[in-house]
């Protein structure tokens, strides 16, 4: 299997294609930065430099030829503004579908927010609120493509400590927090379970092993 992951740097992603290649499978981490090429390497995966801001989406789309699944987990990050999050967030998680509809590649998954369903309330810091609205609007427009065999991920707040290997994961979890680590694991799960194509899910910390939680939202 070979899985092409945008933002392959960040931390989530490293993690996944750390998952990936352990088990024998190719993975393929989009970066920015060529100076990141290293750490990917040192995961299994093959780095390949694409900028997802500016690149065209055939360039896009030759970097995702022959691959079974992909999986936009880019994102601006902290300390970028308004505009960031609308080119990375929302434009190049909609240029990244196009690609993968143009290299025929089906599965795609997309890591993404809680409270992007809803405008943000009143009092948000407008940068926040921006990434609310970049994110929510990028889910929208994969959700929309019948071409892709989908599943949108909004994971509660996000932390470094080690993964359990224990959540809960459904349509509608309530807040809480979820270790980066069994973020990756799920996602693992889901390009192994095409039963949740077409599911929009929210994932926490919880006491359910990784693959029955799975195997549970598969079976609806």
């Amino acid at each position: 299997m070979r899985t092409v992951i945008a933002g392959g740097h960040g931390q989530i992603a490293q993690r996944l294609e750390q998952l990936l290649t352990a088990r024998g499978d190719a993975a393929v981490g989009l970066i920015r930065d060529p100076e990141q090429a290293g750490d990917l390497r040192t995961t299994g995966a093959e780095p390949v430099v694409c900028d997802l801001e500016s690149a065209p989406v055939g360039e896009v789309a030759r970097h995702l030829e022959g691959a079974d699944a992909a999986v936009f987990a880019a994102g601006a990050g902290p300390g970028s503004g308004v505009e960031r999050k609308e080119t990375v967030d929302r434009d190049a998680a909609v240029l990244f579908a196009d690609a993968a509809e143009r290299a025929g590649v089906r599965r795609f998954l997309v890591v993404s927010a809680m409270g992007v369903a809803t405008e943000p309330p009143a009092g948000t810091d407008p940068v926040f609120a921006a990434y609310l609205r970049a994110k929510g609007q990028a889910d929208d427009d994969v959700r929309a493509r019948a071409s892709l065999e989908w599943t949108v991920l909004r994971p509660g707040r996000l932390t470094d400590a080690p993964g359990s290997g224990y959540v809960h994961l459904a349509e509608q979890t309530g807040r809480a927090d979820i270790a980066r680590d069994d973020v990756a694991a799920v996602l693992l799960a889901l390009l192994d379970e095409p039963g949740t194509a077409g599911r929009t899910l929210e994932l926490v910390g919880g006491e359910t092993p990784v693959a029955d939680a799975v195997a549970a939202c598969a079976r609806g």
